[in-house]
């Protein structure tokens, strides 16, 4: 088998990112990914997990954590979702350094699986998926689930001191919850997936609290609206969980900031830490990134090797996370954020005021068919100078058109052009650009994930593009 082949196969399985319209709570059963693993062996069992959900940052959190965790010395294993531009980039062992140097290439997504290990992987559970599909009480096995067993298997091959384990959809039935974790994480809950987590913010906390389920369980909380945050408190009260919650138990203060990166210290109830920095943009992200050195404090407490203040201010300096603020040209400067609801917009329009208060911002925006568009461009139609609107090549993906009049009611006047692609609307924004101007694409990781893939293969186009020389790729 080829690794084209192994992704074919893996793609035939039925794939909840790409679909609208299912019955959430049908749909996913934890019974079947239980089921599974007790016949591979409950490969989930032989790490330490670290367990994060929420609606936005939760990527952001288990990447802070994970490389804390590998400047400690831990062989630490980290599972997310969605990829961006490789399936690959979900499975990633991130191991300690020697001789300062990084044991894997790949200086994006660190220790991504790489494409033997993925086939063999494949190769080795292909037959028992077979026949546990042909036997299942509970249908058969989804994408997700397929990928996650993947992973649960791929790190105890690798022999991982622990795992840090993002949420796919909700926490409550996600493929994920069958872990026990030492400590776990609820980042930011704002409105996200209505149709299947519940229309209020109460609802939704309920679902990703879902995953607070054990006696004497460390939760760390980001801030939440209150109508979620009581959620959270009444789960962790029935389970008897610890709560710590960032603004309440953990204080901190932003220190300082530019285009580089972010200084802040932290204080509370699991101890102070001065001076760390973070190189990913925006408030949100010195947020995520408490609650992940609060994890760390937290799992402290059981560690016999305990993780030293050095290693938490060096694991979050190094972490790079892809698509978050993240700038992939400087000429034209062009920055990716997959900001996909109206919280995420929100925190965008933000960090682009704050860093850029006098740049003309053109934005690319693609939106998917089941996310909240009056919420993004509430928040960033407004401040864009110009706008091109595009979509993913994805089931999910709305036509430019069906985008343009939420952009009309937004900023009427509004200079907005549709476009065929995502790499069309990346030279046709580039052409007009120059040094007063930033180029924003968002709205859709998946739309992010094509532009990231388009701009570093199409970098000399894009800059003859600007000088006026257009080229068609």
């Amino acid at each position: 088998m080829s690794y084209l082949e192994a992704v074919k196969y893996l793609d035939s399985f039925i794939n909840y990112e790409k679909k609208t319209a299912f019955a959430y709570k049908e749909s996913l059963k934890l019974e079947k990914i239980r089921d599974f693993l007790e016949i591979i062996g409950n490969p989930q069992d032989s790490f330490k997990s670290i367990h994060v959900a929420g609606t936005k940052g939760k990527g952001s959190v288990s990447a802070f954590a994970a490389y804390i965790l590998k400047e400690a010395g831990y062989r630490t294993g980290l599972y997310t979702s969605p990829h961006l531009s490789d399936a690959r980039e979900r499975i990633r062992m991130l191991n300690p350094q020697k001789n300062g140097r990084p044991l894997q290439s790949g200086y994006d997504f660190e220790g991504m699986i790489c494409p033997d290990d993925f086939v063999a992987l494949v190769e080795k559970l292909k037959p028992q998926i077979k026949d546990y599909c042909e036997i299942s009480r509970y249908g058969p096995l989804s994408f997700f689930e397929v990928y996650t067993a993947m992973a649960f298997a791929y790190f105890k091959e690798q022999k991982a001191d622990f795992a840090v384990l993002e949420t796919g959809l909700g926490g409550r039935l996600d493929a994920t919850n069958v872990v026990d974790p030492f400590v776990c994480a609820i980042t930011s809950i704002s409105y996200d997936h209505t149709n299947k987590l519940g229309n209020t913010l109460a609802e939704i906390a309920g679902e990703k609290a879902g995953i607070i389920k054990n006696k004497k369980l460390i939760v760390i909380s980001a801030p939440q609206e209150e109508e979620a945050a009581m959620v959270i408190r009444e789960r962790c009260k029935e389970e008897g969980a610890i709560l710590f919650e960032i603004g309440k138990e953990i204080m901190f203060e932003r220190t300082g900031s530019s285009l580089a990166s972010q200084v802040f210290d932290i204080s509370g109830s699991l101890g102070g830490y001065r001076d760390l920095e973070v190189r990913l943009l925006g408030r949100h992200q010195i947020i995520n990134a408490c609650v992940a050195v609060s994890l760390i404090a937290a799992l402290n407490r059981g560690l016999n090797r305990k993780i030293e203040s050095e290693d938490i201010k060096n694991g979050l300096y190094n972490t790079l996370w892809p698509a978050r603020f993240e700038i992939i040209s400087e000429r034209p400067l062009i920055i990716l954020d997959g900001a996909h609801n109206g919280a995420s917009a929100k925190a965008l329009k933000d960090t682009v005021s704050e860093a850029f208060p006098d740049k003309k911002i053109t934005m690319i925006l693609g939106v998917s068919r089941d996310k909240d568009i009056d919420a993004i461009c509430r928040e960033l139609v407004p401040i864009s100078s110009q706008i091109f609107l595009t979509c993913a090549d994805n089931p999910r993906a709305l036509k430019p058109s069906e985008i343009l009049a939420r952009v009309r009611a937004y900023k009427p006047k509004a200079l907005v052009k549709k476009t065929q692609s995502v790499g069309e609307s990346i030279l046709i924004a580039s052409q007009s650009a120059d040094e007063e101007s930033v180029i924003i694409i968002t709205g859709s990781l998946f739309v992010v994930g094509e532009a990231r893939n388009f701009v570093s293969k199409n970098k000399k186009a894009i800059r003859l593009t600007q000088e006026g020389k257009p080229i068609k790729v």
